[in-house]
């Protein structure tokens, strides 16, 4: 019997299916990565460099799976691939192609895009025990090979890690997928497709940013100074925090976003728009006045206490502020760079107060099904506030690029409608106002 399916309906009848020769996928094209040479970033168009092609089926190697996608979302790598920022992503494909004749499938003229599937398993390859045809799945994004023994401490330090759908190809924001079968983790039971697609690469980023020993280490009782803590990211580690035991200190930039994280439980939230925190006099010079006036406005609402933790993701425009307002001894921890990947501070707050800066990059298998499982058991609950077709894929990158979203961005892929997949209706009535809060506001 497969999860959550029927008993009338076997693997074996899945692995009976026959596949298609092609199917429909979100790309971006090799000839096409000069497009916007000469724009802005914020110029750069999504909705120009993203196709909706048919695309063959890739062959099936050991250790993997195909999956049929019933619903993917936008992270921001895909704006990032469909910009052809920070370089194409082609440069990844071609240098992974040259490992083994297997990986020479994803060296294409054409990138197949997207970090976050939900779905079934269709096939699995020679070596896969785990799973099986039928088995209903989300995947998490990490891809390794583990040849080296770099890895097997913690596998984001394999040398040959990557993030599958953006340094590979087959990617999620497609009607099929490939991927590793360490990828595999079971689905939500309580969620529909498109919220269980939701959480994958961003739920666990935050996870190992914040909670795992390889990132901040989060303890009952923290101060957490949460960037965007309503946005895809930062509004799983709002959730972390308070769901262990610690206080986000929310950084907004409306009073709809701070009304977001209000009904997830914070309380102490920072309008930066509203207060006009100008961290930068120009493009070349950062104002410590600013970040004071910053540290002052957190120990308003602290009791007077600094932050233990800073969870960073926005990178340059924030990074000085981030260093000076972080307790002595405290911890910055940093991912992404959205607004930029050259960073300034100054190191007597740093180096004088015995602070900590810890890099963070996605997560290992144990540290994504840890934050998959926290999701199942209702405890931490996807953030979708908005769901587009996939031939809508374009503008919903641009949506992001834009940041004209809250929370995460869905796409359905296989999923005829909206509201598919449930196969537990009694646990869903439990969560379902917590479930639907970035949808309410």
């Amino acid at each position: 019997m497969t999860s959550g399916g029927s008993a009338a309906v076997t693997s074996a009848d899945f692995a009976a299916l026959p596949l298609p020769e092609s199917y429909r996928a979100i790309t971006v094209h090799k000839d096409e990565t000069e497009m916007f040479t000469g724009l802005t970033t914020r110029d750069k168009d999504p909705r120009k460099s993203i196709h909706l092609d048919d695309v063959p089926v890739p062959e099936l190697g050991p250790g993997e799976a195909l999956v049929a996608v019933m619903a993917s979302s936008v992270n921001y790598n895909s704006v990032w691939t469909s910009i052809f920022e920070p370089l194409p992503t082609f440069g990844f494909l071609e240098r992974y192609g040259k490992l083994s004749e297997l990986a020479k499938r994803h060296d294409l003229p054409y990138h197949i895009i997207g970090s976050d599937l939900a779905g079934v398993v269709l096939r699995t390859g020679p070596g896969v025990n785990a799973w099986n045809p039928g088995d209903e799945v989300v995947a998490h994004c990490l891809s390794v090979e583990l040849e080296s023994s770099d890895g097997h401490n913690d596998t984001m330090l394999d040398p040959e890690q990557r993030i599958w759908g953006f340094e590979t190809n087959f990617g999620g924001l497609a009607e099929i997928a490939l991927v590793k079968s360490n990828q595999l983790m079971p689905k939500p039971d309580h969620l529909t497709w498109e919220e269980a697609a939701a959480p994958g690469l961003v739920n666990s980023t935050a996870y190992r940013q914040l909670v795992s020993r390889n990132g901040a280490g989060m303890k009952q009782g923290d101060n957490v100074l949460i960037w965007g803590a309503s946005g895809g990211l930062g509004s799983y580690a709002t959730q972390f925090a308070l769901a262990g035991g610690a206080t986000p200190i929310c950084v907004v930039s409306s009073p709809r976003k701070a009304e977001i994280c209000r009904a997830m439980g914070a309380e102490a939230i920072i309008d930066r728009n509203a207060e006009d925190y100008r961290f930068w006099k120009d493009e070349h010079t950062q104002d410590p006045k600013e970040w004071k006036r910053f540290g002052k406005r957190i120990r308003e609402l602290t009791g007077g206490e600094d932050v233990d933790i800073v969870f960073e993701h926005p990178g340059r425009e924030t990074f000085g502020a981030s260093v000076y307002v972080t307790r002595k001894g405290g911890t910055i921890v940093t991912c992404a760079s959205t607004s930029g990947y050259t960073h300034e501070y100054d190191n007597r707050y740093l180096w004088m107060s015995l602070k900590r800066i810890i890099g963070s990059h996605f997560a290992n298998y144990r540290e994504a099904w840890e934050a998959n499982r926290l999701i199942a058991k209702g405890r931490i609950h996807p953030t979708l506030s908005k769901v587009y077709s996939l031939e809508e894929t374009g503008q919903a990158a641009y949506d992001v690029h834009r940041n004209l979203h809250q929370g995460k961005v869905g796409v359905l892929t296989l999923a005829p409608r909206e509201g598919m997949g449930v196969r537990d209706a009694e646990k869903r009535a439990r969560h379902i106002d917590a479930i639907n809060r970035f949808r309410n506001v």
